[in-house]
């Protein structure tokens, strides 16, 4: 059976860090709060993929919907969770890790 990562705080009192794993960009509206709040620039804003490719129609994207936030350095996540404290969207997923991974 292998061991996940634990952590202690200042005070001494052992904490189970849970890793960003991934970012659901369909639900993400792009407000930067979890880049903001991020203490090891893990995630970047990126242009959405996908979005429509009807010019004529510009009524469904405004500007503030084109970009998302992704994942650009997954493995500097230290485990806060503060990502998905602020996240508007619940866009976050998160998961302990073992000694081993």
């Amino acid at each position: 059976m292998s061991e996940n990562i634990t952590g202690l705080t200042r005070g001494g009192t052992e904490w189970l860090p849970a890793f960003v794993i991934d970012l659901n960009q369909d639900n993400c509206i792009g407000c930067g709060r979890c880049f903001k709040v991020c203490p090891r620039d893990v995630f970047e804003l990126v242009e959405r993929t996908g979005a429509s490719s009807d010019d004529d129609d510009d009524d469904d994207f405004d500007d503030d919907t084109s970009m998302v936030m992704s994942l650009s350095n997954p493995l500097d996540c230290i485990g806060c969770e503060s990502c998905s404290r602020v996240c508007p969207k619940d866009c976050h997923t998160h998961s302990q890790l073992s000694l081993n991974s």
